[in-house]
C-alpha cells in the first residue's frame, strides 16, 4: 500500500497496477497524448494524490519520469509555495499534452509570480507554452478571488494580440481566458464582451471564432442573470 513515505519507484509501480488499455484509447480520443501513459483516470489520481500527500522533492522526481500519470501526480503533490521559475521552466520544456498544461496551469497560479509566469509564457512560441499563459489567466479568474477586477482587464489587449494564432490549443485557450474574464463580474463583462464582438467582426478567420464563440456565451442568458444577481 502506497502512502506518504512511498518513494517514487514504489509509486510507479502502484500505478502500472492500475493500467487501462481502454481508458488509453478513451483518452486518445480526446487528443491526450498516450504515449507514456497508463490510462487512469484523473479522479483515481487525485485519491492517489491524497494518499502519498504532498512532496515538492518526490514531485520533482515523479515528473522527470515524463509518465503521464507521474506527471499529474506531480502536479497534485508539488508545493506551489516552494516552486522555483526555473523548476517551472523546466516543466514548460515538457509541455506537450493539454491536459498536463491544464492541470499544471491551475497550480502554477497559486505562485508569487504567476503575473510574470503570463507575460513570459505569452512570448514563447511553443504552443503548449502558450496555451499555460492563457490557462493560467482562465483558471486564475476563478480561483485568485482576492485578486481585483482590474488585473483580469488588463489581460484583454494580450489577448487580442494573440488572437490570431490559428494553433487549436492556442486559440482555445485564448477563447477560454476571454469567456472566463467576461463572466468574472459586471466590471469585468462590458470591456471583455466590447473586445469579443471586435473579434467576432475580425477578417481574420481564428479571432473571428474566438470572438463570435464568446459573445454567445457572454450574452447568455444564464451568464446575464449571473451577474445581474
Amino acid at each position: 500500500m502506497i502512502g506518504p513515505s512511498s518513494g517514487v519507484a514504489d509509486i510507479v509501480a502502484h500505478l502500472q497496477t492500475l493500467r487501462s488499455e481502454e481508458n488509453l484509447a478513451g483518452m486518445a480520443r480526446y487528443g491526450i497524448v498516450t504515449d507514456k501513459a497508463m490510462g487512469i483516470s484523473n479522479p483515481e489520481m487525485q485519491k492517489i494524490a491524497r494518499l502519498v500527500g504532498r512532496d515538492h522533492a518526490r514531485a520533482l522526481d515523479l515528473w522527470r519520469t515524463g509518465i503521464r500519470e507521474a506527471r499529474m501526480l506531480a502536479i497534485y503533490t508539488a508545493e506551489p509555495a516552494s516552486l522555483t521559475l526555473a523548476e517551472v521552466r523546466a516543466w514548460a520544456d515538457d509541455f506537450a499534452s493539454w491536459e498536463i498544461v491544464d492541470a499544471a496551469a491551475d497550480i502554477l497560479t497559486e505562485t508569487a509570480f504567476w503575473q510574470d509566469l503570463i507575460e513570459e509564457f505569452t512570448k514563447d512560441e511553443r504552443e503548449f507554452v502558450r496555451r499555460a499563459a492563457f490557462a493560467m489567466i482562465a483558471g486564475a479568474v476563478v480561483h485568485n478571488k482576492q485578486e481585483p477586477d482590474a488585473t483580469f482587464i488588463s489581460y484583454l489587449p494580450l489577448i487580442e494580440r494573440h488572437a490570431e494564432d490559428p494553433r487549436n490549443f492556442v486559440r482555445k485557450a485564448v477563447n477560454w481566458a476571454l469567456r472566463n474574464i467576461g463572466k468574472r463580474s459586471r466590471t469585468c463583462h462590458a470591456p471583455a464582451l466590447a473586445l469579443a464582438e471586435t473579434l467576432a467582426a475580425s477578417t481574420d478567420k481564428t479571432a473571428r471564432w474566438i470572438g463570435k464563440d464568446a459573445v454567445k456565451e457572454l450574452n447568455g442568458e444564464r451568464v446575464l442573470k449571473r451577474l445581474k444577481g
